[in-house]
């Protein structure tokens, strides 16, 4: 899967998009500033669904969580699937093709339109009349060598084959996690501000358990009608991704702010100084209700791997807190 994200995306919000890949898959690779590929091998055995389903799945995840949305190519190969994510017209779109449509779908493209022919190579092949991806494709290969170059003649014929043995590569989880949340309309605090922070704090917590991380630190950005923003960090006791413990820092911080009567547009809550799960020592507690929710947070994250992250929603009663 090959994702392109709008030009000029602020760099927080590329961070969150990311994010929202490693829940499909673990084998991500950034392409900064706006673009990312993913593995799917895993992944579309793990879902059960195919590639298009979860491109879908994808863009409907960025739409409604970062109000962004994503063009995203599916194909056997990078340079398939980079070629298709660059065929959808902005805003975004998903395009998927099988391994055995590759060459009838390459075929009628524009040299320029395959993905790793820059400007000055698809001008060459036009001034020798290669137009098109599929007369590209019948040219001997060494005949493409002439023309561009040793390598990249040799690698442009692969491609314009639908042949492209590179790997995607992971890359290291970013240092911090982050969820949002857009109001329709200006909202004072109250009941609709603290079910939207506590429904952060669970998809958050769930975010990090499901990636094997945790968060030494919380930090809270609320955004304000006319523009304005208030952000506030602090460290946890202990890294932890449990909903009781970013929760109580997480109603720490909004208590800060003081609202009063200010009018919020948006929630951003951020896991910051991120460390891997199993770098957390296991305290003995005595704490039977505590040790009660933990095992009910298991039991919930097993449900939500099962039926999907809305299976279980955080209950409104739990909104009020001494």
């Amino acid at each position: 899967m090959h994702v392109r994200c709008p030009d000029r995306l602020p760099g927080d919000v590329y961070r969150q998009v990311l994010e929202q890949l490693a829940e499909l898959s673990p084998v991500v690779q950034a392409l900064p500033p706006s673009a990312a590929l993913v593995e799917l091998k895993g992944a579309l055995r793990y879902h059960g669904v195919d590639g298009r389903r979860l491109g879908e799945v994808l863009r409907v995840r960025t739409i409604s969580r970062l109000g962004v949305d994503v063009r995203v190519g599916i194909g056997p190969s990078i340079t398939v699937a980079a070629t298709a994510s660059g065929q959808i017209a902005e805003p975004g779109g998903v395009l998927a093709v099988d391994p055995g449509q590759v060459a009838d779908w390459l075929g009628p493209l524009p040299v320029e339109a395959l993905h790793g022919i820059g400007p000055r190579h698809a001008q060459v092949l036009r001034d020798y009349g290669v137009h098109c991806v599929g007369l590209l494709a019948a040219i001997p290969p060494d005949t493409v060598q002439r023309l561009l170059g040793g390598r990249a003649g040799r690698q442009v014929a692969d491609r314009a084959r639908g042949i492209d043995p590179r790997p995607v590569t992971p890359r290291a989880l970013p240092a911090s996690a982050s969820v949002s949340r857009t109001f329709p309309r200006h909202t004072l605090d109250g009941a609709a501000v603290r079910a939207a922070l506590l429904d952060l704090v669970v998809t958050l917590a769930l975010q990090l358990r499901g990636r094997g991380q945790a968060a030494r630190g919380l930090t809270l950005i609320l955004r304000f009608a006319g523009g304005t923003t208030w952000e506030k960090t602090r460290r946890l006791p202990e890294a932890s991704a449990h909903d009781d413990d970013l929760r109580t820092l997480t109603y720490r911080l909004i208590d800060a702010a003081g609202l009063q009567r200010g009018r919020l547009t948006g929630i951003t809550l951020k896991g910051e100084d991120l460390i891997a799960a199993d770098q957390v020592a296991e305290q003995i507690s005595f704490d039977r209700a505590r040790e009660a929710r933990l095992v009910a947070e298991e039991a919930s994250d097993r449900i939500r791997a099962k039926f999907g992250p809305g299976a279980i929603r955080p209950a409104t009663t739990l909104l009020r807190v001494s």
